[in-house]
């Protein structure tokens, strides 16, 4: 009997658990060897994934690989963006990526310099480890902890216990898929709590005293679904409740299909109420009842732009780059630019985005000015502030469509479109029909996908519209059946939004609701 894909992966993590690949990956390295098939999944316990060879030479035999790196807390220090700037231009021809759960990306990575990477990043605080793989992934929270004035909390520290009760950890090394943790203490909801396995939102009750609502089961792509409330509890019961909560995901989970096999699929089966006495009886915790804290609206959840500080006399700098973008080269100026101005560090978001922290309010345009010269906007537009793209098929082995260009493309030809626009509206480029980029809970959603049209194949994207996250309130994008190849894509969504402004409708999200879409609008290629 032929053993099927969930099959294989259970066996290979009970073989070799994914952190003792280690020692194998300095191996390979060393003796440059090719590497076991079955390694290459365990592979991801340190960040790594093989990637496409669609940029790649056909003389050029290499297996190359994209390496993620945790970025704790979003915290980059000025020395460790040297250090990663200094790997991207040294391993990775100048790639580096930001991601959704605030982490950097390196791309052509070959396994021989493996050892010299792993080396430069711990000597700089930095590691991979557990950045992917079926385990707890980096915990995502608001940017701004410790800097903003309308902060609830700094959750900084709460985020980094979380990390620390999971790193290197064999009790939650083997799970059935991956595990998100969200915390947020942000006064505009940044953090996407709605569709994270298990988070926690700072919240006052009447008076002074700080709880956090407790929320699981959230994800996209085959767990789509956002995330139940189950209560509120104190700051001291969240280590516990994470692990409490981890611990039911790892042996109740399932283990025969891989797309069944998120937390949301566990909550689905058993129902919340189940969930939430085997989570109390487990943990001795009793959540507290009560109604769920109202939450910022989707518009809202940002942070770009000129940003006022908690300190007197400075502020914050965010950032828009076109889905996550940096390169090695614009590493290394933005360093240069933050010791010339004695800033000691950036925080990356989970938009893909950064934001230059305790920024001197003399100073800030003339550093906005090198920003912008350096082609990194501070003064994102509505359509740039908000527009992500998955890694795409440049090096991605699932995608079917590119998207980093796609992204830029379409912020680039709206922006300059519509320059008076002001409502920020979401942008999702993803390559193929998962959702790395989160297009089913954006305004406009593209998933990759392949038509004919006229009797030719096409490479491209459908469609999807309408999605937002606001709590309660929250929905996912509709499809609409529209495909669009990359050179459509722009003229098709100025049609759009041409016809809201015409429409009388109050806001974009409204006519993005209520409207229906036709298969072809009078497309003119941008």
């Amino acid at each position: 009997m032929r053993e099927s894909k969930a099959a294989r992966v259970e066996r290979i993590k009970r073989e070799k658990d994914g952190l003792d690949v280690l020692q194998n990956i300095y191996e390979y390295a060393n003796e440059k060897r090719e590497v076991d098939p079955e390694d290459i999944d365990r592979l991801k316990w340190y960040g790594l994934y093989t990637q496409n060879r669609n940029l790649q030479p056909e003389d050029d035999s290499n297996q190359y690989f994209m390496l993620r790196v945790k970025i704790e807390n979003g915290l980059l220090g000025r020395e460790q963006i040297k250090t990663l700037a200094d790997i991207s231009l040294r391993y990775a021809k100048g790639s580096a990526d930001f991601t959704t759960r605030q982490d950097l990306q390196f791309h052509w990575i070959l396994m021989k310099d493996l050892p010299s990477i792993f080396e430069t990043l711990e000597k700089a605080g930095l590691t991979t480890r557990l950045a992917a793989g079926d385990v707890v992934r980096n915990t995502v929270t608001c940017p701004l902890n410790g800097k903003s004035g309308s902060e609830i909390a700094d959750v900084s520290g709460i985020v980094k216990r979380i990390n620390t009760l999971f790193d290197e950890n064999r009790e939650f090394s083997n799970l059935p898929r991956k595990f998100k943790i969200g915390v947020s203490g942000c006064g505009s909801h940044c953090m996407p709590h709605e569709i994270q396995d298990l988070s926690f939102v700072a919240a006052r009750k009447s008076g002074s005293k700080l709880r956090f609502a407790v929320y699981a089961g959230g994800g996209l792509a085959s767990n789509r679904r956002f995330a139940d409330f189950l209560g509120f509890t104190e700051e001291e019961h969240i280590i516990p409740l994470c692990e409490t909560v981890v611990s039911i995901f790892r042996d109740f989970g399932n283990r025969e299909k891989r797309n069944r096999a998120r937390l949301g699929h566990l909550i689905r089966e058993w129902g919340v109420e189940k969930f939430i006495q085997k989570l109390q009886e487990l943990s001795g915790i009793e959540l507290s009842k009560g109604t769920p804290p109202a939450i910022t609206p989707a518009k809202k959840r940002h942070h770009c732009g000129i940003i006022p500080s908690e300190k007197a006399g400075l502020s914050h700098i965010g950032c828009a780059l076109f889905g996550g973008v940096m390169g090695g080269e614009r590493l290394l100026r933005l360093y240069e630019l933050l010791y010339k101005y004695g800033i000691e560090e950036i925080r990356s978001t989970t938009k893909q985005n950064f934001i230059i922290t305790d920024v001197p309010e003399c100073r800030i345009k003339e550093i906005c000015d090198e920003l912008e010269k350096l082609k990194i906007n501070p003064y994102p537009s509505a359509f740039r502030t908000r527009t992500t793209a998955c890694t795409g098929l440049d090096f991605c082995k699932f995608a079917i469509s590119e998207t980093k260009s796609v992204a830029e493309d379409v912020a680039l030809y709206l922006e300059n479109r519509f320059p008076a626009f002001k409502e920020p509206v979401t942008i999702s480029v993803n390559g193929c029909p998962n959702s790395c980029a989160h297009p089913c809970i954006a305004d406009i959603g593209l998933s990759g996908a392949t038509f004919k049209r006229d009797g030719k194949s096409h490479r491209g994207f459908e469609l999807l519209v309408g999605g937002k996250l606001e709590g309660k309130e929250s929905r996912f994008s509709k499809r609409t059946g529209v495909l669009l190849t990359h050179k459509e894509v722009p003229g098709y969504i100025e049609n759009m939004v041409e016809s809201y402004l015409r429409s009388g409708y109050a806001t974009f999200t409204e006519f993005l609701s209520k409207e229906e879409f036709l298969p072809i609008y009078n497309v003119i290629e941008a």
